[in-house]
């Protein structure tokens, strides 16, 4: 589904301020995968997905999606392709907009706002129900009054109306309290495996990086370290996990938010 080989960004080559971002980066990805990836702050996680994204054109190597180049294909066409979420719930959806006009906009038949019939809305409202935080009842109520949490699962909902080949989930629960993160990573749950979606989902979260998926992957430096999957994964403790990357990586892991997360966690 997804194949990246061997790419490589560097900014401001040249300068003082050059900064390599990726290093000779490869990952094969096969139709329904949920890789879970995790990183210290700089590893080159969110470049990554820009990178997949089409933000900016790697220096070298391609990427491929669902056996197309899109190495050169400009952002907007991949983004018909895919879905993404971002750590800031203020992105991805419309604030001045209704809840039910957003929708419209992310509907296959979506851009036709004066065109929504009786039964799009009642679709909109079924599907606003499974989310089960009464969106259904406040379908004409603007989405910049809804809370952080509402707005991500909304914006979720938006991104998987018309199942993307592709999402990409940047840190999308890292802004929420801990109740609601929960609430929005089980309907990310449901969603993935009701639409068998191809998935990578960047956390700061050791424990949910080993729980949530098939697979997990660690950066260091524009590099994928680690790479575990199967049994390996499913016998893996967190601490596992950390000695693998030290490993691996020939270093301890360094992210203090991550840290504090595994810390934090009964479980570990």
């Amino acid at each position: 589904m997804l194949r990246i080989e061997h790419i490589s960004k560097t900014f401001n080559a040249g300068t003082i301020n050059e900064k390599v971002a990726l290093r000779d980066l490869s990952l094969h990805l096969a139709a329904g995968d949920f890789v879970t990836i995790i990183g210290s702050n700089g590893a080159g996680k969110s470049t990554l997905f820009n990178a997949i994204c089409g933000s900016f054109f790697t220096d070298s190597g391609s990427i491929y999606l669902d056996g197309k180049n899109v190495t050169f294909q400009p952002e907007y066409q991949r983004s018909r392709q895919m879905g993404r979420l971002f750590q800031d719930p203020m992105r991805g959806s419309a604030p001045h907009m209704t809840i039910e006009e957003n929708l419209a906009l992310a509907a296959p038949s979506g851009g036709w706002l004066g065109h929504m019939t009786r039964a799009d809305r009642a679709a909109f409202r079924d599907k606003l129900a499974q989310l089960d935080m009464g969106l259904e009842d406040r379908m004409k109520q603007p989405v910049g009054l809804l809370s952080g949490g509402q707005r991500q699962a909304l914006t979720l909902m938006m991104a998987t109306f018309k199942p993307p080949k592709l999402l990409l989930l940047d840190e999308h629960t890292a802004a929420l309290d801990p109740a609601t993160a929960e609430k929005v990573l089980e309907i990310t749950r449901q969603t993935v495996a009701e639409h068998h979606i191809t998935t990578l989902m960047v956390t700061h979260n050791m424990h949910q990086a080993l729980e949530l998926g098939n697979r997990t992957l660690m950066m260091d430096a524009g590099r994928i370290v680690l790479d575990v999957s199967g049994p390996e994964r499913a016998d893996m403790t967190v601490q596992g996990l950390l000695d693998a990357f030290a490993a691996k990586a020939g270093a301890t892991f360094d992210n203090d938010r991550v840290l504090l997360s595994t810390a934090e966690d009964p479980e570990n």
